[in-house]
């Protein structure tokens, strides 16, 4: 029988995606990125706006599961990680806003995790690693969003050294959004998430969609791309209604 690894609960809007494996380290077996992907589109199909992505234990993610990769060989290594990668590309496509909320270390994949999601909140004695430079196994997959979270020389940094950076740090490279106290975590997820689920849903989603696909582009394709999806978008009906709104200097009145 599968052990359950990932749960999700809905709150209002709110969907809570939670890695329940501590025992584990809330390792990302091929059963757990399985339930994880699954999680993720079950709340891709539902009605909330927003997702915090978290985790039960003294360690919010501990990366791929040692034992699971030990035991393939060189394809099913190859499956395993298209598999991660489709979870991390879930988040990017999924029209809901993705915030992870770090309470503790994040390491390899389970860095990857924090580097995919939309937005990150971390608690003050979380930490992050590639620790894959101090080990047997380079951190390549979980080395690619990171990258584009926080540049090449601190990247070469974390990836080479395998050392373990603070939230403080964390946040200063661009890695995650906010660094709070501990106590303060859950609101802090909360605060900014409902920050960034105002407004037309279906422009957000389209948005996020489009933003992610422009990022790696040369400047003057990234300008088409956008300048195509916002021409298309000002026909939209919550474009209309937020620049209606606006000039009648009244509150928008969002039916999506």
């Amino acid at each position: 029988m599968t052990e359950r690894a990932v749960t999700v609960t809905h709150q209002g809007s709110v969907a809570r995606v939670t890695l329940t494996n501590p025992k584990r380290r809330n390792s990302l077996s091929e059963s757990t990125l399985r339930q994880l992907k699954n999680a993720l589109d079950e709340v891709a199909a539902s009605g909330a706006t927003g997702v915090v992505l978290q985790a039960e234990g003294p360690v919010f993610s501990a990366g791929h599961d040692f034992g699971d990769v030990a035991a393939r060989d060189m394809v099913g290594v190859r499956d395993l990680l298209a598999l991660c990668q489709s979870v991390m590309e879930r988040m990017h496509s999924m029209p809901q806003v993705v915030v992870a909320r770090v309470h503790a270390l994040a390491t390899a994949a389970g860095c990857q995790l924090v580097a995919s999601a939309d937005l990150a909140v971390a608690a003050e004695s979380a930490g992050f690693a590639l620790p894959g430079g101090k080990g047997g196994w380079f951190c390549h997959t979980p080395a690619v969003p990171v990258a584009r979270a926080i540049g090449r020389k601190r990247l070469m940094e974390m990836a080479l050294t395998g050392d373990v950076i603070d939230a403080s740090t964390a946040l200063d490279w661009g890695l995650i959004n906010q660094v709070v106290p501990d106590a303060d975590l859950d609101a802090a997820v909360d605060e900014l998430l409902a920050r960034a689920t105002r407004g037309s849903n279906a422009s957000k989603a389209w948005g996020k969609r489009v933003l992610y696909a422009q990022l790696d582009h040369p400047e003057s394709d990234a300008y088409a791309m956008a300048a195509e999806a916002m021409a298309a978008a000002s026909q939209s009906a919550g474009a209309r209604e937020g620049m209606t709104a606006f000039l009648e200097k009244r509150h928008p009145e969002w039916t999506d």
